[in-house]
């Protein structure tokens, strides 16, 4: 039987038909809400590819322009630099050492066995609680004519203890010895029997007045690989050390604690460690200072000439990296928080980018480009070319290090280092910029 609905025929067993005309005012609605997120997807698709293409293009950037700049620094293996030097050309090595018993003597030791004859070694025992004092004087003691060794028994207020340390041994040094350089390092140094006499040849040959030799870490486990290698590599992140010697490349400075030879005219010239005395990276904060005063810096690889063991394992770098990491970015939180964003997106999102198939391809790039990295550093320092497989992991530990740097110096307010208390209001306050 047929029923008429507004003048149509309908079976009273089958549901109307569609009427003719606009959809009800809800059905339109839940059109208009589905259409946007349609419509987005393939936008944050592009963004995503958009994206993940110019991490690849910024690490292969990296990748090319450090193979290429690297070959311009000199290598201190080089036949070159095996040369004899004037007799007049005197150099003091200052030394500072705090409770640092285990390594100084090895550290010592490996100076007076250099093969460059006019030099003087001044360690300073900077308040020690253990046996270093007592090393240093025995070492002085036998080798009378080449090493002194200075006691400090008090810290003045407004110092941190390391640059006091050493700007109290370069007035003596400077007093006493009136020395062409003063080569200032650390404690648990290894020197080669050529080093000093290989750098003091490319110094000159260079015409430096800051000249660094890039040091060798020692690696003693797979954790110290791994951090070590990925530090490295960001390394050529943050200073391009080919564009070192370009004085009109403000921002390329260079600054090594372990290997640090200045002129001593230069030196006096910038201050001395007087114009840094709470300076917790002092050692950059000094080629900054160089650099921007227009003097000519010079940075050289030394391959297995200066050594140094950072610290027992990936905790021990991290222990160490608390005290300077937060530093690192003037003490500014945002800095920080910028820079752990930066490392996590370009060290883990390579990774990642291989699990989808529209970021495939740059990802694959931005590793290749990494591995090229690793195997700079690897030409460079000689760290293992296996811990790059490990370095989303080591992404991730450095942005724990930076992060935990940070956390524990705003609870502390301050920073405590070898025993000794710095207040952040006075760190923040004496900070050198580095940018």
């Amino acid at each position: 039987m047929l029923v008429e609905v507004l003048g149509i025929p309908v079976h009273p067993l089958l549901p109307a038909s569609r009427p003719i005309g606009p959809p009800p005012p809800s059905s339109f609605a839940c059109t208009l809400e589905q259409e946007p997120s349609a419509l987005h997807l393939p936008s944050l698709q592009l963004a995503i590819q958009l994206f993940a293409w110019i991490i690849a293009l910024i690490w292969l950037w990296k990748a090319i322009s450090a193979a290429i700049g690297i070959r311009s620094l000199p290598n201190l293996l080089s036949p070159a630099f095996d040369q004899t030097i004037p007799v007049e050309v005197h150099i003091t090595i200052i030394v500072p050492a705090r409770n640092e018993q285990s390594a100084v003597r090895a550290c010592i030791e490996s100076l007076l066995a250099q093969d460059y004859p006019n030099l003087h070694i001044l360690a300073i025992d900077d308040r020690s609680t253990d046996h270093t004092g007592s090393i240093l004087a025995d070492l002085a003691a036998r080798n009378p004519h080449r090493l002194t060794a200075l006691p400090i028994t008090a810290l003045p207020p407004g110092w941190l203890g390391k640059t006091h340390a050493m700007a109290l041994a370069a007035r003596h040094a400077i007093a006493l010895h009136h020395p062409t350089w003063l080569l200032f390092t650390d404690a648990d140094i290894l020197f080669h029997p050529q080093a000093i006499r290989r750098s003091l040849v490319a110094a000159e040959a260079e015409r430096a007045d800051h000249f660094v030799a890039l040091p060798t870490p020692i690696i003693k486990s797979a954790g110290e690989a791994m951090l070590l290698g990925f530090f490295q590599v960001m390394g050529f992140w943050a200073i391009r050390l080919w564009r070192v010697r370009d004085p009109k490349s403000k921002r390329d400075s260079v600054g090594v604690g372990a290997f640090s030879l200045i002129r001593t005219s230069a030196y006096q010239q910038v201050g001395g460690f007087d114009q840094l005395r709470l300076e917790i990276l002092e050692d950059l904060a000094f080629g900054r200072r160089v650099k921007l005063l227009g003097l000519r810096q010079r940075a050289a690889l030394a391959p297995g000439l200066v050594k140094v063991h950072w610290a027992p394992g990936a905790r021990g770098i991290v222990e160490v990296l608390t005290k300077n990491l937060f530093a690192l970015f003037r003490f500014y939180i945002s800095l920080l928080l910028a820079a752990c964003c930066s490392i996590l997106l370009f060290g883990v999102g390579p990774v990642v980018a291989l699990a989808f198939p529209a970021t495939r391809l740059p990802g694959l790039l931005a590793i290749v480009a990494i591995a090229s990295m690793y195997r700079l550093v690897y030409r460079v320092s000689g760290n293992s070319l296996s811990s790059f497989w490990l370095f989303p992991f080591a992404a991730v530990l450095l942005t724990y290090s930076l992060l935990r740097s940070m956390v524990i110096t705003l609870r502390q307010g301050g920073v405590i280092w070898r025993g000794t208390f710095y207040p952040l209001a006075d760190l923040r306050k004496h900070t050198t910029p580095r940018w």
